[in-house]
């Protein structure tokens, strides 16, 4: 099997966010505009210093909790903790474009750079056969990245480390899947949306979860967000673009109407026209509170100088056209 280069993409997650901790199906796909790789700060490159050494000391921080899951053998990936820790010394460091609290995958792609070098050293081709191999990839990604969000469902580094669309039946159940472009509505598309400023993941999540521990809400997501965002996935990969775009309509009026928390209010007016003239629907896209927010049209031309016009631009994700 052919081995890949040490670069690192970028994920959105279209599909699955807050819902798939309480088992959800997920969908997410690697997003090749931004990407990471480790790097020594004492390396002949030619970058931000500044930077570099901003991201060498945020290793730093994390040698400590590695460890101590290591020395109370709660650590459930190989990771060569003593070898970490000694390159950060010498100034191991990220070289990333990906924006960090903008929901696409900073932390997942740094962890799945730093599992490739400390735990696994190999990463292949083959994606179908290395998930069927390794049922406990999420939960040594989860356990990974847990620090830095406090809670993590493993997916974020899981797809920056595959590199492919991945479909998450259950945490026992993920496979590679592509999304059909369809001869529906050849001129739509998937986009981010830029809300200007970053988005904080672990107090968001804390609050979700605070949430779910009352039963109506627990209900909410049990009983109306988990089917729709199901149908949402089911009807994008099998190419049933009137079906999916009914659910996507509905998720999207289900998130403003109850996770108005991680709405930033500078976007509520743009994400309730889309709703309201049908030519777009928003989503959020990660944990929400800022970063991007995902946006969904069946004609990416037209919507894209709507939004233009009111001062929004947007940034293409997937394009059927």
């Amino acid at each position: 099997m052919k081995r890949k280069p040490d670069i690192f993409y970028s994920k959105i997650l279209l599909f699955g966010e807050y819902s798939i901790l309480f088992d959800s199906m997920g969908l997410t796909i690697p997003y090749t505009y931004f990407k990471a790789e480790l790097s020594f700060i004492k390396e002949n490159k030619y970058t931000d210093l500044d930077y570099a050494r901003k991201s060498n000391a945020l290793l730093e921080q994390y040698i400590p909790y590695l460890q101590e899951l290591k020395n109370s053998e709660k650590l459930k990936s190989a990771f060569n903790v003593d070898l970490f820790a000694d390159d950060v010394q010498r100034g191991l460091y990220l070289e990333s474009n990906i924006p960090q609290g903008y929901g696409v995958g900073s932390s997942g792609a740094l962890v799945a750079a730093l599992y490739k070098k400390y735990v696994n050293g190999v990463l292949y081709d083959d994606a179908e056969t290395l998930l069927k191999q390794n049922n406990k990839l999420l939960q040594q990604f989860s356990q990974l990245e847990s620090f830095f969000h406090g809670t993590s469902s493993g997916i974020d580094p899981l797809n920056c480390y595959i590199g492919q669309p991945l479909l998450i039946r259950s945490r026992n159940d993920i496979s590679v899947v592509e999304i059909p472009r369809t001869n529906h509505y050849s001129e739509g598309g998937i986009f981010l949306i830029n809300t200007g400023i970053p988005g904080k993941t672990e107090p968001l999540v804390n609050l979700f979860m605070e949430r779910s521990k009352h039963e109506d809400f627990r209900n909410l997501i049990q009983y109306t967000m988990i089917p729709i965002t199901n149908n949402c996935i089911t009807y994008l990969i099998s190419g049933d673009t009137d079906n999916f775009y009914s659910n996507l309509y509905k998720l999207s009026v289900f998130s403003l109407k109850n996770l108005k928390e991680m709405i930033p209010v500078n976007t509520e007016k743009m994400w309730e026209y889309g709703l309201e003239s049908g030519n777009y629907y928003t989503k959020l896209c990660g944990s929400g509170g800022g970063g991007f927010l995902l946006g969904f049209t069946k004609n990416y031309p037209e919507t894209k100088e709507i939004l233009k016009s009111t001062g929004i631009n947007v940034i293409p994700v997937y394009l059927n056209s």
